[in-house]
């Protein structure tokens, strides 16, 4: 029962670091972010690249020694080199690479700034100079005293 109880707790309290869990909404938000990125390639980009190109990017090649007579339209996509959705994948990853790039950029140049605000504000004023030791005082008594018969 101990080794299911130790189990439990260093599992806990592995889940509830803060890098977990900020890990976690980051998966999340990742995915959902991933939809609209591809939403975006197939409704937008695909389309422009197939305007410009006149190149259908959903395009497919046949395989020479496949007979495609009486298949329907979904077996002979899976009996074909479908390199549109590969190239849609690729296009996909590039957009999210490069707004992951710049958020993070940005996310770092902010950290900068705060981390420089916060050591100019912590600027500490110097620590006072230690008092001297009493053999110290006691020279600086002679020194003032040996000045002032001099100066007699």
């Amino acid at each position: 029962m101990g080794v299911v109880k130790n189990f439990m707790n260093e599992f806990k309290e592995f889940a509830l670091k803060g890098n977990v869990v900020d890990m976690a909404i980051g998966v999340i938000i990742g995915a959902a972010f991933k939809d609209i990125v591809t939403s975006f390639t197939d409704s937008f980009i695909n389309p422009l690249i197939a305007s410009i190109g006149g190149a259908d990017i959903a395009g497919a090649i046949r395989l020479p020694w496949v007979d495609y007579t009486g298949l329907d339209p979904e077996q002979i996509t899976a009996l074909s080199l479908n390199y549109g959705a590969f190239i849609t994948a690729v296009i996909n990853f590039i957009i999210m690479a490069l707004i992951l790039f710049i958020m993070l950029k940005g996310i770092n140049a902010l950290k900068n700034g705060i981390t420089k605000r916060a050591k100019k504000g912590a600027k500490e004023e110097p620590a006072p100079a230690p008092e001297p030791s009493d053999e110290v005082k006691l020279l600086t008594e002679i020194k003032d005293l040996l000045k002032a018969q001099n100066s007699k």
